[in-house]
């Protein structure tokens, strides 16, 4: 049976508070660029801050409209608005504090059987609303908080001044894109009820693994942007076209609409650049190793470049932080990514439980239809 405990709450509320903020910080990062006179970079943070915010509504708002057995013109007029003026993340907020409120702290007084669904159902709606805003906010992570963080990385690296906070940013901008994708897990594995459960352990092991994966791999690319930015640019768009055809392969069945379809598989290529997921809940042992051995190629061909060829960088303190950074966070975020698939990876997935649906008949066919889109979602 699904739970959604009081610490979900606390966390739902938390975060709303960090949303909140997170969006005063990126206009106050912006604001400060135009102050100092570097346009360009405030621009560019104010770019991928809309960029983001527009995908992120458009989501939204077709999930609502999916979500509605008997649409009513009205609601959906209403609900179109407040997308429109970028506010779609407020609502879904609102409804999971509602629903979160009924099931973390409302409990049934007596054991019948009609309350005790309902109390599950209300359990199940929180639970959904909340894989949803944790769906929105991976996107939210890779669009705009991924690049922002590409940009700061590139501006401590090009130029002279530098101070603690710099660096805390950026330290704290890795955590918090690792925590994205932990914390989105949890929420997958609660909505999908043929998911394992995922521990106190296993979070850690995850949250390292995509932590110093995607550290590495950002500082590659920001090594890369410092020799050449048209390099750079090269290299990010072939590795999202590559992504991009990857998730055509998949025939993924995410959004019902077909041209929403195309703008999941586009996010998906953008994400795919960063790190690696399983878009169709099948087995990737050899996409994923695909994956991480080019990763360790190109990031050791980066350094190599580095040492050979331009000597004059690698007597610069940014450099040694950032080379040594980036070999460390390597070796670990692959350790951790073995110890992971080896121990921790559920290997049961909700298409794959034939025999359970013989037994289940028709219940079984039912769950299935639940669960909707997130089958469709599966991050590994």
């Amino acid at each position: 049976m699904m739970k959604f405990p009081k610490q979900n709450f606390i966390f739902l509320v938390g975060g709303i508070v960090i949303h909140v903020g997170d969006i005063g910080v990126n206009f106050w990062v912006a604001s400060k660029y135009f102050c100092e006179g570097q346009y360009c970079w405030g621009i560019l943070i104010l770019c991928f801050r809309g960029l983001s915010s527009v995908v992120i509504q458009l989501f939204s708002y077709e999930w609502f409209k999916n979500d509605c057995e008997n649409p009513n013109p009205e609601k959906l007029k209403w609900i179109f608005l407040v997308h429109f003026f970028h506010c779609g993340i407020f609502i879904r907020y609102w409804f999971a504090l509602k629903y979160g409120y009924q099931a973390a702290f409302k409990q049934n007084s007596n054991g019948a059987v009609s309350e005790t669904e309902d109390h599950n159902a209300i359990h199940k709606q929180a639970i959904d609303i909340m894989t949803d805003i944790c769906m929105l906010k991976v996107f939210k992570t890779f669009l705009e908080s991924t690049p922002q963080l590409f940009i700061q990385i590139y501006i401590l690296m090009d130029h002279d001044t530098t101070s603690f906070c710099q660096y805390a940013a950026i330290i704290l901008s890795f955590c918090g894109i690792s925590y994205s994708m932990v914390d989105y897990q949890i929420s997958l594995r609660k909505s999908l009820p043929a998911k394992d459960e995922f521990h106190v352990l296993s979070k850690l092991v995850y949250l390292f693994y995509k932590l110093f994966t995607i550290t590495s791999w950002i500082l590659s690319i920001s090594l890369i942007t410092l020799l050449s930015v048209r390099s750079s640019l090269f290299l990010l768009i072939l590795l999202w076209s590559c992504g991009f055809c990857w998730t055509l392969k998949q025939h993924t069945t995410f959004c019902k609409s077909k041209v929403m379809e195309y703008l999941y598989r586009t996010v998906v290529g953008i994400i795919i650049i960063f790190t690696f997921f399983n878009i169709k809940g099948t087995k990737t042992k050899v996409c994923i190793s695909t994956y991480y051995a080019t990763h360790i190629l190109l990031t050791l061909a980066v350094l190599f470049i580095y040492l050979f060829w331009k000597p004059c960088f690698t007597k610069e303190i940014h450099f040694t932080i950032v080379g040594i950074i980036t070999i460390v966070s390597l070796v670990l975020g692959i350790i951790f990514l073995l110890v992971y698939y080896r121990y921790f990876h559920p290997t049961v997935y909700c298409r794959q439980q034939t025999c359970s649906d013989e037994a289940d008949g028709e219940s079984g066919q039912k769950d299935r239809v639940e669960v909707g889109r997130f089958q469709n979602f599966i991050m590994q």
